[in-house]
């Protein structure tokens, strides 16, 4: 299944659902945290066609033509306004890819064998290169964002990187969601590096990246249909900033959280400025 948009209206939601259910295509609506009502494909083989039609909805829901669909769908809807509660399991799997999954894993796998008493070897091998001729070691300035020093700090970074990772890659495909790990992990490590050296770890300058690319693809080409709830940015916002004053004598690294965030926004402008990608045939 291939999720399409999140929309905050159940009957706009089902005005479109009623009106591709007239083309022959089924979407289902799932509902999400905040009041966020997901439209979710379930055969991509018409995700072009979709995407289009999603597009010319969102510029006018009022048209004839939605309208006329859902009378005409009505007397056959079995489930009228039935929104499903899936497993957990289920839930995580269509929320993200396999890209999304497979950082989660990692991440989990790596935090594990931490608990276990690994954490020299752990650090040793992943932390962010200190220059000291481990600068040719490539892997480390990535690696770094693998890795977590308390249950708090991977619950947090793996809901969100879930949450935001998981809706870009299925909007936008496993390679655009590595080129953003790829990117603010690089940025993000080597800001918190140069003002505070090489002690520190994990996904939330990643995290950061991820919030600034839906929030400013969402801003500048909404049409694209990824967006990001106005109380995530709030929230994510409030929280880099009160992290500067590192409340409770918590160390985290704030450096690593802008830049991620500035990185983010970055790729966004970018994509927002270049035409939408035009799938082949």
């Amino acid at each position: 299944m291939h999720r399409l948009v999140g929309l905050p209206n159940p009957r706009l939601a089902q005005a479109f659902i009623d009106y591709m259910a007239s083309r022959g295509i089924h979407i289902q609506m799932m509902s999400e945290p905040e009041g966020v009502f997901a439209l979710w494909l379930a055969d991509s083989q018409h995700l072009v066609e979709v995407e289009a039609e999603l597009t010319a909805f969102l510029a006018n829901p009022g048209a004839k033509r939605y309208s006329a669909a859902s009378w005409e769908v009505a007397e056959s809807r079995t489930a009228k306004f039935n929104y499903q509660s899936p497993s957990l399991l289920k839930m995580v799997k269509m929320q993200a890819g396999p890209f999304s999954l497979a950082i989660m894993v990692v991440v989990i796998a790596i935090y594990a064998l931490w608990l276990l008493g690994f954490e020299l070897p752990i650090f040793s091998w992943a932390h962010f290169p200190t220059m000291h001729g481990d600068q040719w070691e490539l892997w480390r300035y990535f690696s770094h964002a693998l890795i977590h020093f308390s249950t708090l700090h991977i619950v947090f970074n793996c809901l969100w990187w879930w949450i935001l990772g998981g809706q870009i890659e299925q909007h936008s495909g496993s390679g655009k969601l590595l080129q953003i790990f790829l990117f603010s992990a690089l940025i993000s490590g080597f800001a918190q590096f140069w003002l505070h050296g090489p002690n520190f770890g994990g996904l939330s300058g990643v995290v950061y990246a991820l919030m600034g690319y839906v929030w400013w693809l969402g801003w500048l080409a909404p049409e694209r249909g990824l967006t990001i709830p106005k109380p995530y940015v709030a929230f994510m916002l409030a929280w880099l900033v009160i992290g500067f004053a590192e409340p409770f004598g918590m160390s985290i690294a704030n450096m690593a959280h802008l830049f991620g965030l500035v990185s983010g926004c970055a790729l966004g402008f970018i994509d927002a400025k270049r035409p939408p990608l035009k799938a082949s045939s």
